[in-house]
């Protein structure tokens, strides 16, 4: 890969860093707060996964597509959130002994829902009103460097909100969608090199948080920033924080697990260096005959 040297010469300057100690304080995060009516942003966390694995940002029920002025393509499959069941229930308070109702929980029940994808507009009007927020996040997205990367590869790059959330990214193994819960590009370039990193590796990522896959994201985000000149933005000190916290996990000493994944690092940063210089090089000429 062309740009390996780059990236190698980008994670060495950061490992320095991390043996010297003198890091800068970690970025604080700037949570991205939704301010629209799609609905699967009200939801809780998990079904907001569910979503993100489908490969979307907004999934509704059949009447709710309808009620937003779209409709459900036929033969189009839904995908099922989990909604609570619930039952009202008679307290009697030890204290007073007044009698009061509240509704417990008592189970989950799956409730169908389509993607935005798998829809089509039905009452333009009606679609617009409803539609009006989605303009700011759609900007933001598309000020993210490297962004045509991850759609070049067929990842879909969406915003929820971050606030209250319990991860500030994140990324389906897979490859089908990324999704942002700050503004952070530190964040962004973490998620980013997952998606490399599942393309560079047999068999691509596993499920869930492993070590490994987290180590090379967050060390892979910050030499990919460094590469990129922005170095304030790779918050060298948050992601030393966060390796020392996985690597913990595993017994293994920060460092030494930084330099004994650093080739696959260098790997997924060169991938997305060289994607990106593809697609902005000039198409050749065309030669005909005379």
């Amino acid at each position: 890969m062309k740009f390996y040297g780059q990236s190698e010469e980008a994670a060495t300057r950061i490992l320095d860093a991390f043996r010297s100690g003198r890091l800068p304080e970690a970025l604080a995060p700037v949570f991205i707060r939704r301010a629209d009516n799609v609905p699967c942003r009200a939801w809780s966390w998990s079904n907001q996964i569910l979503t993100a694995l489908a490969g979307t940002s907004d999934a509704r029920g059949f009447r709710q597509w309808l009620d937003a002025g779209r409709a459900v393509r036929k033969g189009a499959k839904a995908f099922y959130i989990l909604g609570p069941i619930t039952v009202k229930r008679e307290e009697r308070d030890p204290d007073t002994g007044e009698t009061r109702e509240r509704f417990a929980v008592v189970g989950f029940k799956s409730i169908p829902v389509f993607r935005l994808e798998d829809t089509d507009v039905v009452d333009e009007e009606r679609w617009a009103a409803a539609n009006k927020s989605e303009a700011d996040s759609q900007r933001f997205i598309d000020g993210l460097p490297l962004v045509e990367v991850a759609r070049s590869w067929g990842v879909n790059v969406e915003t929820y909100n971050g606030a209250g959330a319990s991860m500030l990214g994140y990324y389906s193994a897979g490859g089908r969608s990324i999704a942002l819960g700050v503004k952070n590009l530190s964040t962004w370039a973490h998620e980013l090199t997952h998606a490399a990193d599942d393309r560079c590796i047999a068999g691509g990522l596993k499920r869930g948080q492993r070590a490994d896959q987290e180590i090379v994201a967050e060390l892979g985000g910050a030499v990919l920033l460094e590469c990129l000149g922005r170095r304030d933005d790779a918050d060298v000190g948050g992601a030393w924080r966060y390796i020392d916290s996985y690597a913990n996990r595993d017994g293994v000493a920060p460092i030494t697990y930084c330099e004994r994944l650093l080739k696959r690092v260098c790997e997924a940063v060169a991938l997305i260096l060289d994607t990106a210089a593809e697609l902005t090089a000039a198409p050749a000429p065309v030669v005909t005959a005379a």
